[in-house]
Formats: C-alpha cells, sequence, structure tokens
C-alpha cells in the first residue's frame, strides 16, 4: 500500500465515522486526527472529490463529507481512484512459464479485487482498535 492510498483510506474512514452527525470536516480536522500532512491531504481531498468520493463545501462552516453512503464507496472505489494501475494487466506472455505466471498473476488479482469489493468504508468505521490480551 502506497502512503498516499494509506492516507486516502484513513481519511475516508474518517469521514465516514461523521456522516451521521455533520458529516462536513475540515483539512485541518482531519488532518490532525488522522496525523496527515495537511498539505497532502488537500491534494488527496481534491483528487477524491473530483473521482467523486467526496463533496466539498465552502464557507465558515465548510469542508469535506462523502459524495455517498459509507455503505456505497468500497475500498476497491479508492484503490481505483488513487491507484489505478495496481489493476492494470502488466504481465508478459513469454518464454516457457510465462502463460503460467500470468495465469497466476490474474487469478490473484482477480481474488484481490473481490475482496477490496467486499470492504466498505462503513465496515472500517465501525472496527475499533481493541487491546489483546492473553492469558
Amino acid at each position: 500500500m502506497t502512503v498516499k492510498l494509506e492516507y486516502a483510506c484513513r481519511a475516508l474512514v474518517q469521514l465516514a465515522k461523521r456522516y451521521e452527525g455533520s458529516g462536513v470536516s475540515s483539512i485541518e480536522e482531519l488532518a490532525n486526527v488522522e496525523k496527515i500532512p495537511a498539505k497532502y491531504l488537500a491534494q488527496i481531498l481534491s483528487e477524491l472529490r473530483n473521482g467523486g468520493l467526496v463533496e466539498s463545501r465552502r464557507g465558515k462552516q465548510g469542508g469535506y463529507l462523502l459524495a455517498r453512503t459509507p455503505v456505497q464507496i468500497s475500498i476497491s472505489d479508492v484503490i481505483f481512484l488513487i491507484e489505478s494501475e495496481m489493476f492494470s494487466e502488466s504481465s508478459r506472455v513469454s518464454g516457457d512459464s510465462g502463460e503460467a505466471v500470468a495465469k497466476a498473476w490474474a487469478e490473484i488479482q482477480e481474488r484481490f479485487e473481490e475482496s477490496v469489493r467486499s470492504i466498505t468504508l462503513a465496515d472500517l468505521a465501525v472496527r475499533e482498535n481493541q487491546e489483546m490480551y492473553y492469558i
């Protein structure tokens, strides 16, 4: 996972947590809570806005909010927007084993895509950090 993708996911999860309340969060609030540099977060939020995952509001009470409900945004939506090349086909089918390797990578990619489509921002927003106690 790239830093950019991680930051995008963390900002979106924070917006999902705030969805039912006011829903609108400033860049400074998000940057502070998620420990993300504000200037970099502004760039990421702009990209998320252009991709239709967030909306922005102007004015004193302005900020960012999710464009859809948290259950309607999956991790795959974020990955396709931020790291689109992650899903591009790059296998070269050459050499004696090229076809077998390409098929294996295609299967891995299919399983990965299936997995990330099944996880939504709503799922991540309700997960809490729980300490593990071992006896």
